[in-house]
């Protein structure tokens, strides 16, 4: 069965100008049959680390083949290098701030590649806006089939930010929170393939560390397990440990934000 290429965008641009409807167009223009899925263009602007973070929530729902062009770009200009991921499922076209990272590892990486090759830009490249010129363009190409090695010169020393991976010891992780959502939930970055490794599951109780503070929750199958107002741990819908308040603000409450540095200990099972 044929099924449209599909090409997803993701960005701090806002859709107050016209940046998101000049990258389509390239796109477009190049592969007129591309089908082109917004993932979401309000990410705060400069912060690699939500658009690492809504981007790895989405990616695993595409169809395999995907496409996907994330664009977070405090260093467009600079020497930070334009790139292409290969994964075992998907291809990731941005820059090499770490953006594409989280994600990327999770699907596993086969190839990055430098992308050099000017046959598959803009006839332009402007300083400010390497999403049209550069990103937008060869993500077209590849979604038409142009292998990603023709883009440029293969990599292994990618940017990979301490947000993509939790340190493991014997009874503790050492993590990090990657995003507040609008419920104040804390996402970090342990996965619950982390809390498996380690023999914990729900039920047992935590020990969390962040500055001076120490805090006991358990990881519950619902927030409705404790008392309104009262703190919890849950294994969120995209498979990441979070710290949470029933009907509750935990951001406020413990005075965390994104980028806080957590540490998490292994106390045992709940017993009855």
């Amino acid at each position: 069965m044929f099924r449209r290429p599909i090409i997803t965008l993701l960005s701090d641009f806002g859709l107050k100008d016209s940046y998101v409807a000049e990258m389509k167009a390239v796109i477009l223009s190049i592969l007129p049959d591309a089908q082109i899925v917004d993932i979401s263009h309000e990410v705060r602007k400069f912060d690699v680390r939500m658009g690492a973070f809504l981007l790895a929530r989405a990616a695993p729902f595409f169809p395999r083949g995907t496409v996907h062009v994330a664009i977070v770009d405090p260093g467009v200009g600079t020497t930070r290098r334009p790139i292409i991921v290969e994964t075992e499922r998907s291809f990731y076209v941005g820059p090499d701030n770490g953006i594409l990272m989280l994600s990327a590892r999770r699907e596993g990486i086969r190839h990055a590649y430098v992308i050099e090759n000017e046959k598959y830009m803009l006839k332009n490249i402007s300083r400010t806006f390497h999403g049209r010129d550069i990103f937008a363009p060869v993500a077209a190409h590849i979604a038409a089939g142009i292998p990603p090695s023709e883009m440029g010169s293969e990599v292994h020393d990618l940017v990979t930010p301490s947000f993509t991976e939790p340190k493991l010891s014997e009874n503790s992780v050492e993590g990090e929170i990657i995003h507040v959502d609008d419920f104040g939930n804390l996402v970090t970055n342990i996965t619950e393939n982390d809390l498996r490794i380690l023999g914990i599951t729900e039920g047992n109780h935590l020990l969390f560390e962040f500055g001076r503070k120490r805090l006991l929750l358990k990881i519950c199958k619902a927030y409705g397990e404790v008392q309104v107002g009262a703190p919890l741990a849950i294994i969120g819908s995209c498979n990441l440990l979070e710290i949470s308040v029933n009907q509750g603000n935990a951001s406020k409450l413990f005075g965390l934000d994104v980028g806080a540095k957590i540490v998490m200990y292994k106390i045992g099972k709940e017993t009855r």
